[in-house]
């Protein structure tokens, strides 16, 4: 008998094998941190082309517009943040804006015979209890009508909010605006919009509240509704608390606009909805819930406000921002896709090695 070949080192093959998910695990781990960078880096690209393509963007003055106009996108994203992290959605923030800005202005000139604190003090809590009521109805009827998306009860509410301000203002636009309000659309801080503080105060809160039960409970709720309610979780009471809070900062985020307009008009706040959804999706939150915090949200607004701004400045029609907007939003679900099958194809590869 001849001596049968050598055939190849089994051992060898072996660790070639285990070798390969090693190597695919490294490069799903950088696919997935360069998508979890990502929307920091673009930003940081969009500032440095708009400064290359027109030097008035980084004026101090320009600057400081920029941030102005991006803390009410960024205050109605915070909100929008917190749920579209439940898994749900609010198209009515925009609309609640313009309600509250003309409840606002309504409410102060009803009171000519009081001192200003005092009218602005009324005129600030009518204002955010407008907000809240809002967001009590959007959430009250979604869970406790049981409808199957809150898409039906918020585009609603979109449509009456924003018929409320037309008819409580007469169509018209109500000039004039308590003095507290005025400072906080116009006063200037070493600089920077006092605005741009009431984004960093409510960041703070909501990264605040995240490390608290009831921050895990909405990231719970969103992840796995159904899991939550096996837990024991108060589902329910966390949906409507989400609600209540995105109304309490578009509340907010009216106070800013109409501090900077002076004014209260249903015109307001149009397109908030868009703006806000676009700077979460964009940030890197996800609509099947479960995922987002609050400097992805933040980072979002300030791609928008920083697009917007560099395409004014260039002289390019609104009509076209509009489009842009659009497709960054299809873009950013598409990474979002992306990086759910990413994220599943990391899982197996890693049962595979263990």
């Amino acid at each position: 008998m001849q001596p049968q070949a050598p055939g190849p080192d089994e051992s060898s093959i072996d660790d070639r094998k285990l070798s390969r998910p090693s190597g695919q695990l490294r490069l799903l781990t950088l696919g997935l941190g360069a998508l979890r960078i990502g929307p920091l880096l673009i930003l940081i690209i969009m500032v440095i082309v708009v400064s290359i393509a027109t030097p008035l963007f980084l004026m101090p003055r320009n600057l400081g517009n920029v941030l102005a106009q991006t803390a009410v996108i960024a205050t109605l994203a915070l909100g929008q943040y917190v749920v579209i992290v439940a898994r749900g959605i609010d198209l009515s923030v925009g609309s609640c804006i313009a309600l509250c800005t003309v409840v606002g202005a309504t409410v102060y000139h009803a009171l000519p015979g009081f001192d200003p604190i005092t009218a602005s003090i009324v005129t600030m809590l009518a204002m955010l209890m407008t907000g809240a009521t809002v967001g009590l109805i959007n959430g009250s009827v979604f869970v406790y009508g049981r409808l199957p998306h809150p898409f039906i009860i918020t585009l609603a509410t979109l449509s009456i909010c924003k018929g409320l301000a037309y008819e409580i203002s007469h169509g018209q636009n109500i000039t004039g605006v308590a003095p507290a309000v005025r400072w906080v659309g116009a006063t200037q801080i070493f600089g920077l919009p006092f605005s741009a503080f009431i984004v960093a105060t409510i960041a703070l809160i909501l990264l605040a509240g995240r490390q608290l039960i009831w921050g895990r409970w909405v990231y719970a709720v969103g992840g796995n509704p159904d899991a939550a309610v096996r837990s024991g979780i108060p589902v329910n009471g966390v949906l409507v608390s989400t609600y209540v809070i995105s109304g309490i900062c578009a509340a907010i985020g009216a106070i800013i606009v109409a501090g900077r307009t002076n004014s209260g008009s249903g015109l307001l706040g149009d397109l908030g909805e868009l703006d806000s959804i676009a700077s979460v999706i964009i940030g890197g939150a996800s609509f099947l819930g479960g995922r987002g915090n609050v400097g992805q949200a933040i980072v979002g607004a300030l791609m928008i406000g920083v697009m917007r701004n560099g395409l004014n400045l260039l002289n390019v029609s609104i009509f076209f921002q509009l489009i842009v907007i659009g497709v960054i939003i299809v873009l950013a679900v598409e990474s979002d896709v992306l990086r759910a099958h990413l994220e599943n194809r990391f899982r197996v590869l890693q049962a595979a090695r263990a």
